[in-house]
């Protein structure tokens, strides 16, 4: 059953399934294990940029075109739900509505990128693409009356969807972190950390929107692993590697191009608008800033380009890192407690500095990405142990003989 969910494509790998196992208890209970208004928050944008991330991966992983552009129709869709949620009331018509215009313009943006990557190809596509991005992120800025400019546009969600609803009273959640923390550094009071890890969860209409945000983004994360995984995705991946030959065997690899390119397009969008859903507010700094695609992209190198579970992975690296690492180095600070110039460095106003040098620890270590990385060892792992198998096979023949 796993196999036919997958589409044939496992993991391949022990620490990658036991990753990815964790990762998924982590989001389906994340809300009961981990406290506080951000830790929500971080739960919540891992499931808007692993759409995000393994849609921009079917583009650049499976075909090999390099776009600036995905940050457009991401900000497309979040703009999309707020203008339909502030034309037309906070209903779930209209919010049906925002998002329907929203894939329409993308679809037709995306339309004429695809068609443009027709006479221009490889680095020059992504300036031209670099260009409209930037020309769109003009745009919305300067039409303040519209878009709001830089202040941005407040988006006012159902009931249904905000804190005001309680379907349930109180749920009872357990605090992971903090108890495992009590069982490392004071054992001793384990059974009193036992106790106060318990707290009580506030089940209102932001956890229906997250489990709502997460259910979406598994399923489109299968129907894109059985997509790559399709004669389509193979079409793609033999695009990759080499596009005139694919052409010589009859492939119309224009139609392809154009089509991942609306694909990834509809699919960002889409994620854009559930990104304004579950923020309430929408602004060209959290939507439409070209650092913003930096990181789209740091997050697909990250988790390895080609493999969607990169996407995952690649995601939850990056926005666990941008959240914490700065608290992790203020704990480091307090606990090794070095002054001078080892002590300046590990001081949390310099985190920034340390998540530069991860992720170039990261490339240097996993070249091909965490991902295609740990396959790559597993792979390895695999051939000695059935070169190991064969050689005491054919030495047991041997003293048979």
């Amino acid at each position: 059953m796993l196999q036919s969910i997958l589409s044939g494509d496992l993991p391949r790998s022990r620490v990658l399934s036991v990753a990815l196992i964790a990762i998924l208890i982590a989001l389906a209970l994340g809300p009961f294990l981990f406290p506080g208004t951000r830790a929500f928050a971080t739960l919540g944008m891992i499931c808007v940029f692993i759409i995000v991330v393994a849609a921009y991966d079917l583009m650049l992983g499976y075909t090999h075109i390099v776009s600036f552009a995905h940050t457009m129709f991401f900000g497309i869709g979040a703009y999309g739900v707020a203008l339909g949620i502030g034309h037309f009331g906070s209903g779930f018509g209209a919010i049906f509505i925002g998002i329907l215009g929203a894939l329409l313009l993308s679809a037709a943006l995306a339309l004429l990128l695809g068609l443009l990557s027709l006479r221009v190809k490889a680095i020059f596509f992504a300036l031209v693409t670099l260009a409209v991005a930037f020309a769109f992120l003009s745009v919305v800025t300067q039409m303040y009356h519209i878009t709001g400019g830089e202040d941005g546009l407040r988006v006012r969600v159902p009931r249904e969807l905000g804190p005001a609803f309680r379907p349930l009273d109180s749920v009872t959640g357990f605090d992971l972190f903090g108890f495992l923390g009590v069982l490392f550094t004071q054992p001793w009071n384990l059974v009193d950390g036992f106790r106060d890890a318990f707290f009580t969860v506030r089940f209102t209409g932001r956890t229906l929107m997250y489990y709502a945000l997460f259910l979406f983004a598994g399923v489109i994360f299968l129907f894109l692993l059985r997509l790559v995984n399709s004669p389509f995705g193979r079409v793609l991946q033999a695009i990759r590697e080499n596009e005139f030959r694919a052409q010589a065997l009859g492939y119309r690899t224009v139609f392809y191009r154009t089509a991942v390119v609306i694909l990834s397009a509809l699919l960002t969008t889409f994620a854009g608008a559930l990104f304004a859903l579950f923020n309430r507010y929408v602004n060209p700094e959290n939507t439409l800033n070209f650092e913003l695609m930096i990181f789209i992209l740091l997050m697909c190198v990250l988790g390895g380009m080609g493999t969607l579970y990169g996407a995952i992975i690649g995601a939850v690296v990056f926005v666990v890192a941008q959240n914490y690492l700065q608290d992790v180095l203020g704990a480091l600070s307090e606990a090794v407690n070095v002054g001078g110039f080892v002590g300046s460095l590990i001081e949390p106003s310099h985190w920034l500095l340390w998540f530069g040098l991860l992720f170039v620890a990261s490339v240097y270590f996993f070249p091909s990405g965490i991902v295609g990385q740990l396959r790559i060892w597993a792979r390895r792992r695999e051939m000695r142990q059935t070169v190991a198998e064969h050689q005491t096979e054919s030495s047991a023949k041997e003293r048979l003989t």
